[in-house]
């Protein structure tokens, strides 16, 4: 029982910097209003945690392996509550960014260390469903955001969301600061990686590299999704906030599902190729729906926002367990940085592409790199 409430610990990490760091995409328009900045550029704003992200990642991963994860967790999350308090203060873009950036650099602590959590506290047959809790932390962080921001934007503008924020990172770091604890023994079976380097299976590289490009429709759909609904089809900042809430817990259970999915097959690499093909679907859809401007879009926006995050947990799962136990931290913080990278070019680029043709052709860039993925998730005897 007591590893179920070291990975809730983790979760709640997670979610509460998720607000923060993946959130301010749903208050959009705001960050538009306040700053006076195009659409590009406000994406750039609402993603700068991801520049942060991006750097410390690996560092984390490799402190986690050597420290463990209530230091990482207490030390990273807290650092993040008080720059998300510190930019509510701001009102130069530039600072904006280099202080949300700071926070995205502290904050991806929870990132690596609810990963690990799940491979060293729970057994192979039960980590898919953990992974599948552990990775409903970012969609319970983005369901909260979107019932919570958008109204906070609306009442207090900018800086009392960002205020939220710091208030929901800080008690997150206290709990995990004070309880957290060490697995009593260690976990064997599948997640021991050979010896050597992780990374002389072909088959890691192979899972990063289908996570990157399953993050080009994960990022048009979250960042851009309610501009596309205000802008697009004239909907109200809150009901389209809360729109993709209601989206966010369905995702949740998609990727609980997802998790049991694997633990019961053994597998986790054909699952997920089977919700790619999914995706595929979904995002043609969309991408069809908001081009004719038809009901479609809002529909296949509420179905994409859940179908595109639903094998996350999958891929995060093995990567870890390609790299095994010791190593699953530098493993899970490069993984996280590949899915980041992407994310910081594949922003200002969607945003580009949606003001100057049409939001329909950034969901069919994200069609597009879904398509491209298929042939590159590494299904074969034992993943």
């Amino acid at each position: 029982m007591r590893r179920w409430w070291m990975l809730a610990l983790g979760v709640n990490a997670h979610a509460s910097v998720t607000l923060g760091l993946f959130g301010l995409p749903l208050v959009m328009p705001e960050i538009e209003r306040h700053f006076g900045v195009s659409l590009p550029v406000a994406g750039i704003m609402a993603n700068a945690p991801a520049f942060g992200i991006l750097l410390a990642l690996v560092a984390w991963g490799a402190l986690a392996d050597r420290h463990g994860e209530r230091l990482i967790l207490g030390i990273g999350v807290g650092v993040a509550a008080v720059s998300f308090a510190a930019v509510a203060f701001v009102d130069q873009a530039w600072a904006v960014i280099v202080l949300l950036a700071l926070a995205g650099a502290a904050g991806s602590a929870a990132m690596v260390g609810g990963g690990r959590i799940v491979l060293r506290w729970f057994q192979p047959p039960e980590r898919g469903v953990a992974m599948g809790l552990r990775q409903v932390s970012f969609t319970l962080g983005m369901a909260a955001g979107a019932f919570t921001l958008p109204p906070v934007a609306r009442a207090h503008g900018l800086p009392g969301v960002l205020l939220v924020c710091a208030g929901a990172s800080l008690l997150a770091a206290v709990l995990a600061a004070i309880f957290l604890a060490e697995p009593p023994h260690d976990l064997s079976g599948r997640g021991t990686a050979p010896a050597g380097s992780p990374y002389r299976q072909p088959a890691l590289w192979r899972v990063h590299a289908t996570s990157a490009l399953h993050v080009v429709p994960q990022i048009v759909v979250s960042t851009y999704g309610v501009s596309c609904l205000v802008e697009l089809y004239g909907w109200d900042s809150v009901a389209a906030g809360r729109l993709f809430g209601v989206a966010a817990i369905g995702g949740a259970v998609v990727r609980i599902a997802a998790g049991r999915w694997s633990d019961r097959t053994g597998l986790r690499m054909r699952p997920l190729l089977l919700i790619t093909f999914a995706n595929v679907g979904v995002l043609a859809l969309l991408a069809g729906g908001t081009l004719t401007r038809t009901w479609l879009g809002p529909a296949m926006l509420a179905v994409a926002a859940v179908m595109t995050v639903a094998g996350n947990g999958l891929a995060y799962l093995a990567a870890g367990e390609l790299a095994g136990p010791e190593r699953a931290g530098r493993v899970l913080g490069t993984h996280n940085t590949i899915q980041n990278s992407v994310s910081l070019v594949a922003t200002p680029l969607a945003g580009v592409l949606m003001e100057s043709v049409g939001f329909w052709a950034g969901f069919a860039a994200g069609l597009a790199c879904t398509l491209l993925s298929l042939p590159v998730v590494p299904v074969r005897r034992g993943l």
